[in-house]
């Protein structure tokens, strides 16, 4: 298959290299630096099992020098998501599948606005990976799931294919009879762990630790539940039960991205986290002061300092 990642951070990274190692075509979308480094000396993947280079078929930032593909891994920061879906266009053919790998819930719908509807998957990924350093992927721990399908989670050969793809690679990529579900699923747990770890500047071990960190994040799990529930997502009744016990089973050390992406005075992006939430949850009619709250003390940081 004929596969760009577009761009090529922790998630686009990882796949390139996955799919790369197992004899697919991979482009790989990059910038600056890191595309110097990938053009120079391929991409590398470190994790605890070892380290794995990929040299890409082609490495550009200009995506009209790949032509079409068969799949495009679309793994962009959410306030990324209309430029990069725009730059993407000269990829893409009647059949190529661009799958949204991104934090929150409306990277589907954002994209369907943009590009071609029949062109757009829906998907959720978790894996720990980042750029480490120009050129090289860093990823803690073995964990990694992506799930992905068609919207309206209708029969698809190509969503297929890719999840073969994925599977020979060594990547768990399961089916799904309701992508939706699981993309809230993510969300609720995300959302929780999001908002609390950057406004608080605290950790995991913090939140399980303190009571009333652990009642506050509680809140945010129950809010952001109700508000997919109330627009019809088929969540689990005891969803937030099983997200707080698995808070509890994270390690004790752990932030979120947007928790280090604020240490770092990077672009935080709660537009699509618990802005999100405060913004569905008013159009479903549920309260979540607790989302709103987060939002509001975390938007002055929202562009950097």
């Amino acid at each position: 298959m004929k596969i760009a990642t577009m761009a090529t951070g922790g998630i686009g990274g990882f796949l390139a290299v996955k799919l790369g190692m197992n004899g697919h075509q991979i482009a790989t979308i990059a910038r600056g630096s890191h595309l110097g480094a990938i053009r120079d000396k391929g991409i590398c993947l470190e994790s605890p099992s070892g380290k794995e280079v990929v040299h890409p078929w082609i490495a550009t930032e200009d995506c009209s020098e790949v032509g079409q593909v068969d799949v495009i891994i679309f793994g962009v920061k959410g306030d990324d998501l209309e430029a990069a879906a725009r730059a993407c266009k000269p990829m893409l053919g009647p059949k190529t599948v661009v799958v949204p790998f991104l934090n929150g819930v409306e990277a589907s719908d954002r994209l369907a606005q943009i590009l071609p509807e029949g062109n757009v998957a829906n998907g959720m990924a978790q894996v720990s990976t980042t750029i480490s350093s120009p050129g090289v992927i860093t990823q803690t721990g073995d964990f990694n799931l992506f799930v992905f399908a068609e919207r309206g989670n209708r029969p698809s050969s190509r969503i297929d294919a890719l999840r073969r793809a994925m599977t020979e690679a060594g990547v768990s990529a399961p089916e799904t009879g309701d992508i939706e579900r699981d993309v809230w699923s993510k969300f609720v747990l995300f959302s929780a762990l999001s908002g609390v770890t950057a406004a608080g500047r605290c950790t995991v071990g913090d939140i399980v630790s303190i009571p009333e960190l652990g009642t506050l994040y509680q809140q945010v799990l129950s809010e952001t539940a109700a508000t997919g529930r109330a627009l019809g997502i088929a969540l689990d009744k005891d969803i937030e039960t099983k997200m707080w016990e698995r808070t509890q089973e994270l390690p004790g050390a752990m932030r979120a991205s947007t928790a280090i992406d604020l240490e770092l005075g990077r672009p935080l992006e709660i537009e699509w986290i618990s802005g999100a939430v405060a913004r569905l949850s008013a159009k479903a009619g549920v309260h979540a002061p607790i989302n709103r709250a987060l939002y509001a003390l975390l938007l002055p940081h929202k562009n950097t300092r």
